[in-house]
C-alpha cells in the first residue's frame, strides 16, 4: 500500500486550449521521495473538496508562475501583466482550511506555501525584491540548472520543528520567487527566515499532522538534498499515518512501560 497524495494543477493555455497542469518535478517528488501514488487535483474550485478530503493521505501544494489575486487578502491591485489562476485560487485556498481541519498533511512549496498564508489569513508582499532591504529572490537570467542551485541561507527558528528535524541553525537554499510572505497568519508559526527577513518556512502547530509551507523548491532533485530529503520523509512518514487510519487500523500508542 502507498500513499495517495493530491498535486495541485494549474490552469494553463497552451495552443489556445485551457491546460490543468503540473510540472515533472512535483509528480516525481511525490514518486520517489514519499513513496506516494500521485493525484492531479485540477482546479475546478471548491465542489469536490469534501470528496477529496476523505479519499487523500496527503496534498502536495505546487509552486507555479502565477501569483495569489491580491484581493483573496486585501492586496491592493496587481501590476499590468501580473500572472494569475483564479481558478487554482478558488480550489487550493478552501483546499487548504479542510485539509488541516481533517488532518490531511499538507506540504506547500513556494506559491504553496504564500498560498497556506493567505488561506488562514495572512498577507503576501506582491514584489518582494522592492521592499526596502531586501535581496532580489527572482530567478533573472539564471538557466534552469543554476536557478535550482542553493543561493542563500536561511536562519532556523531556535528549538523550532524544522531545527529539530534537521538537526541545525541554518540552512541554504534555493530562490526563484517573486512573491512573499508579509503578514504571518494566526494558527502558523514561522520556522525560517533568509538573511533579508523573507520568511521561508510556516507550520500549522494546531494541525493533528503535517501542515508545513517551504518558499524555496524542495522538490528539485529531492533525494540530492538532505533538506529537501528530511522535509519529503516526515510528510511521506505523516501520509501513511494517515493511510492507516483511513484503512481503519491506525497504529495505537505503546504502552506506557511500568516504573522500575
Amino acid at each position: 500500500m502507498r500513499p495517495l497524495i493530491g498535486i495541485s494543477a494549474c490552469c494553463r493555455t497552451i495552443n489556445d486550449f485551457p491546460f490543468h497542469a503540473v510540472n515533472d518535478k512535483y509528480v516525481t517528488a511525490v514518486k520517489i521521495a514519499v513513496g506516494g501514488v500521485p493525484l492531479l487535483v485540477p482546479p475546478l474550485g471548491a465542489d469536490d473538496i469534501d470528496l477529496l478530503i476523505a479519499s487523500l493521505d496527503g496534498i502536495l501544494l505546487t509552486g507555479s508562475p502565477s501569483n495569489v489575486e491580491p484581493h483573496h487578502y486585501g492586496g491592493h491591485r496587481s501590476r499590468d501583466g501580473t500572472l494569475h489562476d483564479p481558478a487554482r485560487d478558488a480550489t487550493t485556498l478552501p483546499l487548504i482550511r479542510a485539509a488541516i481541519a481533517a488532518g490531511v498533511p499538507l506540504f506547500a512549496i513556494c506559491r504553496g506555501h504564500q498560498e497556506l498564508n493567505v488561506a488562514l489569513g495572512g498577507t503576501l508582499h506582491q514584489l518582494v525584491h522592492e521592499v526596502p532591504e531586501r535581496m532580489d529572490h527572482r530567478r533573472g537570467q539564471r538557466t534552469r540548472d543554476e536557478a535550482y542551485q542553493p543561493r542563500h541561507a536561511l536562519t532556523l527558528a531556535p528549538g523550532g520543528w524544522l531545527a529539530r528535524l534537521l538537526g541545525s541553525e541554518s540552512i541554504v537554499v534555493n530562490s526563484l520567487h517573486a512573491q512573499g510572505v508579509d503578514r504571518v497568519a494566526p494558527g502558523l508559526v514561522v520556522e525560517a527566515t533568509a538573511e533579508d527577513g523573507t520568511i521561508e518556512c510556516l507550520r500549522a502547530p494546531a494541525a493533528r499532522r503535517f501542515a508545513v509551507g517551504v518558499q524555496w523548491h524542495a522538490e528539485w532533485k529531492p533525494l540530492e538534498s538532505p533538506v529537501s530529503s528530511a522535509l519529503f520523509k516526515a510528510f511521506g512518514e505523516a501520509c501513511r499515518e494517515r493511510m492507516a487510519e483511513r484503512a481503519g487500523h491506525a497504529p495505537r500508542p505503546a504502552p506506557a512501560r511500568a516504573a522500575e
